[in-house]
């Protein structure tokens, strides 16, 4: 099993020399079909909360040359066959950070804790409604069924924005500049 961690670790700086921050690392069956896995890199430029197709590429280029350059060191970072996908976190984007949380705050969310979790006595594990913040590790929500609801960051499973109106006109608009470029010279080389 691959340790994210360790994962983590390794590609933490790579997108930092570039100026951004990650917002989610994760192993995931590939969308492909073919049986491999997915490894998922969001990143963000904290100017923008995004990032655009030639940052993510560079991002990219950068984890993939630091995991080659680890592993023909000897040690196995990602067991398996994988490939590599580097996304901005989008408009609905997953809530991983307490700074997420806080930046976010006013917005709606769906949260879903992780199995196990005992702190709601109507024994709820998903949460929808509207992100009122985070303080001292316990995040704030009022859900839409239950009202207010205080849930402890650390037993999180999944947290992510709903997208909504609001939220478009929060967001500000994409910059696809660049994207046509790509693509022309993705039809030269075929």
């Amino acid at each position: 099993m691959t340790d994210i961690a360790r994962v983590i670790e390794l590609v933490e700086p790579e997108a930092k020399a570039l100026g951004f921050e990650l917002v989610r690392v994760k192993m995931m069956a590939s969308e492909a079909g073919d049986g491999g896995q997915a490894l998922q890199i969001m990143a963000e430029d904290p100017a923008t909360g995004q990032l655009v197709i030639e940052q993510c590429a560079a991002l990219s280029r950068a984890v993939s040359a630091k995991i080659d350059e680890i592993e023909e060191a000897g040690e196995m970072v990602i067991e398996g066959t994988y490939h590599l996908e580097v996304s901005s976190p989008g408009i609905d984007r997953p809530l991983t950070r307490a700074k997420d949380f806080a930046n976010w705050a006013g917005h709606e969310a769906r949260i879903v804790m992780a199995k196990g979790w005992d702190g709601d006595d109507k024994g709820a594990r998903v949460f929808k409604g509207l992100l009122e913040g985070i303080e001292n590790g316990t995040v704030s929500i009022t859900d839409t069924k239950r009202g207010g609801a205080k849930l402890p960051q650390e037993q999180i499973h999944s947290a992510k924005l709903v997208l909504t109106d609001a939220l478009i006109a929060a967001t500000a608009p994409l910059d696809s500049s660049g994207a046509d470029e790509i693509q022309e010279e993705e039809k030269a080389q075929d």
